[in-house]
């Protein structure tokens, strides 16, 4: 099993202490979500770009991928009614998976629930259609064909009214069809909409390309009282090969103490299954 850290816990760390933290603490990668560089991703220079390379290079810590794609960033919509907005948000996101290859990442997560909301006056077909048509866009980036774009179902509470279900996640991408198009789940998500998760991670099965583990109080594991031993069997059970990724999303914990916890409680997990 393979771990790693979603670099925004370490807030206002500079990307070398991000590095440094992330291998000191024994984590194998990381992952970055651009607006913590900057709020466009057409704005990380190029220099920039390269550093991070080096620096996972000089850590040994690997770059995962990329996250929080729309976050930051104002004017895009993947379900957007206005074909202009729509096809704006697709040569982002398309600039958003040229910048994870850059610097070596593997995959992004798709999230972004404010960005691909059914808004009023939309069809669901309608919604659907659009947004395959970004995510096929995206995976057919030239030189991204080993860039996995990891389509992720989010529970309502994230002001999110469409692909919810893990199976909806699953139907999008056997609808595109393409090798580098998966599934992410995430734990805080789907404790929300009071789903089995190791049921889902099992139906998954070889569609699960990433997977995060939160708490269901928006902490990292070992910080509530979400059992991660089923999770750890079940990815376990489907041979996952991809990252285990710690996402937090409340930040008063000291990051140092918050990310070595949730290390330690995924590895305790995993060691009482292996």
């Amino acid at each position: 099993m393979k771990f790693c850290i979603c670099n925004e816990i370490f807030q206002d760390y500079p990307l070398a202490e991000q590095f440094e933290a992330a291998a000191n603490i024994g984590f194998d990668a990381i992952e970055i979500a651009p607006f913590t560089i900057a709020n466009s991703v057409r704005d990380i220079d190029g220099e920039t770009r390269r550093r991070i390379r080096q620096l996972s290079e000089d850590s040994g810590v690997q770059v995962a991928g990329i996250h929080w794609l729309l976050a930051h960033t104002e004017g895009y919509h993947v379900t957007d009614p206005d074909p202009e907005v729509r096809r704006r948000t697709i040569e982002y996101m398309q600039d958003l998976v040229r910048f994870g290859v850059e610097i070596g990442g593997q995959m992004e997560v798709v999230g972004s629930p404010q960005q691909r909301t059914v808004k009023p006056g939309v069809t669901s077909e309608q919604a659907w259609e659009w947004f395959k048509e970004a995510m096929t866009a995206c995976a057919q980036v030239p030189g991204a064909e080993q860039f996995t774009i990891c389509i992720e179902p989010l529970a309502p509470v994230t002001n999110n009214n469409f692909i919810i279900q893990p199976e909806e996640a699953r139907r999008m991408v056997r609808e595109i069809n393409l090798p580098n198009v998966k599934v992410i789940l995430d734990t805080y998500s789907m404790s929300r909409i009071g789903v089995d998760l190791p049921t889902e991670i099992r139906d998954t099965g070889d569609l699960l390309g990433h997977y995060h583990c939160n708490d269901y109080n928006r902490r990292a594991p070992g910080w509530g009282d979400t059992d991660f031993v089923p999770i750890m069997r079940a990815l376990l059970d489907i041979n996952f090969s991809g990252y285990c990724s710690i996402e937090v999303f409340d930040f008063d914990p000291d990051p140092y103490e918050h990310a070595q916890r949730g290390l330690a409680t995924l590895k305790e997990a995993l060691a009482k299954v292996e």
